[in-house]
């Protein structure tokens, strides 16, 4: 046996030492538990659309700043998107687009879908878009950021409403389905204010069905999820009270510690009725963040969903792309989803500046979303009825 052989067969049986270590290790339960997790976490992850940003800032007066933070609704086989679009005089306005395949959209509306009033005014020299002197979005008034619903027959869209820098309330409109559908948009009725004179609040959400026959408006999941139940969105601050919510800046709370979500900011688009609870998807950010924005997503109770059941264990949106990064870096801020054929839609604004779409097979997303960690959030658990 000569010494070059004998080099080689010393060589084969470290190979078939290695491999066999490294198969070894492979199909560990170790190994094999952190497998699945990196998979299943895979899986929570929202596929951007190629096509993004789907809607970008217009040629009108109106749009030609920004559009960002679309609400959406499925109706008759289409989605419809109600859009902030903010013009060259700072104001937020709401334009409308639609969809057979819920990405590719029909030219929007060259005229806002509904205008806000502003029965405060800033001075003249301080009516324009600025980014710097306007940091939600570069906007000082109109209306920001809307949810949309359909129940009863009627569209409902919560928004916030902004007159002047320092007067931030909730709104509500509503309008028959058949003339939203119709795009006869000169039918809106309200605003109906929800939130208490006084008081800076944003973000709330309905939930797309009414709870014991009465209205759900989540407006708030940090640092406690609160609803409120009201006989009638009209009637709010007139026969039925304002709605009670928590005051103060959300950045002030404590942080969540060794969490992604150390910072919980606000609940993106409505709730989303499935069968294994309501999907709510939240923005968030966490301690070592320098993005400002990220998407988390949780499953309420169908019955109590006040009740957290699972919790991501990580961002499912980043803004890790330019159109993300490029206006206000490091944002991405959904307010509509919808389900199409078993495909989940979200919708959302980029870098404040322009709007996109990601999206998921829902059934492989809860099931993410439930193999992953069970939250612990038994100090966020509580029902507001005031």
């Amino acid at each position: 046996m000569n010494l070059l052989f004998l080099i080689n067969i010393i060589a084969l049986l470290f190979s078939f030492f290695v491999i066999g270590a490294i198969l070894g290790a492979f199909f560990s339960k170790p190994i094999r538990g952190k497998l699945i997790t990196i998979l299943h976490l895979k899986r929570l992850l929202l596929r951007k659309s190629e096509l993004n940003p789907i809607i970008k800032p217009g040629t009108t007066l109106w749009t030609a700043e920004a559009v960002l933070n679309p609400a959406a609704a499925l109706i008759e086989g289409q989605t419809h998107l109600l859009y902030r679009a903010i013009g060259m005089d700072g104001i937020s306005r709401l334009g409308y687009a639609n969809s057979m395949d819920g990405i590719t959209f029909n030219k929007p509306l060259p005229y806002p879908a509904y205008v806000a009033r502003n029965p405060h005014k800033l001075p003249l020299n301080q009516r324009y878009y600025s980014p710097v002197m306007y940091p939600s979005g570069g906007s000082w008034g109109g209306c920001e950021d809307p949810r949309m619903v359909l129940i009863d027959g009627r569209v409902y869209v919560t928004f916030n409403m902004f007159d002047g820098w320092d007067f931030i309330r909730v709104a509500a409109i509503s309008i028959l389905e058949n003339d939203f559908v119709a795009q006869r948009f000169d039918r809106w009725e309200g605003p109906y204010i929800l939130s208490r004179p006084g008081e800076r609040q944003k973000n709330w959400v309905l939930f797309p069905e009414k709870i014991g026959d009465r209205f759900a408006i989540l407006h708030s999941i940090a640092p406690k999820i609160e609803i409120a139940y009201r006989d009638s969105i009209e009637d709010i601050g007139i026969e039925e009270p304002y709605v009670k919510s928590w005051i103060g800046p959300r950045i002030d709370l404590p942080a969540r510690e060794n969490t992604w979500d150390s910072f919980i900011r606000s609940p993106g688009p409505p709730p989303l009725k499935t069968e294994r609870g309501w999907l709510l998807f939240y923005h968030a950010f966490g301690e070592r963040d320098t993005v400002g924005y990220r998407l988390g997503a949780m499953l309420l109770d169908l019955v109590e969903p006040t009740t957290v059941l699972y919790r991501s264990a990580a961002p499912v949106l980043s803004p890790d792309e330019p159109y993300e990064n490029h206006g206000k870096p490091g944002v991405v801020y959904a307010c509509g989803a919808v389900v199409r054929n078993g495909t989940l839609f979200v919708y959302y604004g980029g870098a404040d500046k322009v709007v996109c779409v990601a999206t998921a097979s829902l059934v492989d997303f809860l099931d993410a979303l439930m193999t992953g960690n069970q939250p612990s959030l038994a100090t966020m658990t509580h029902t507001q009825t005031a």
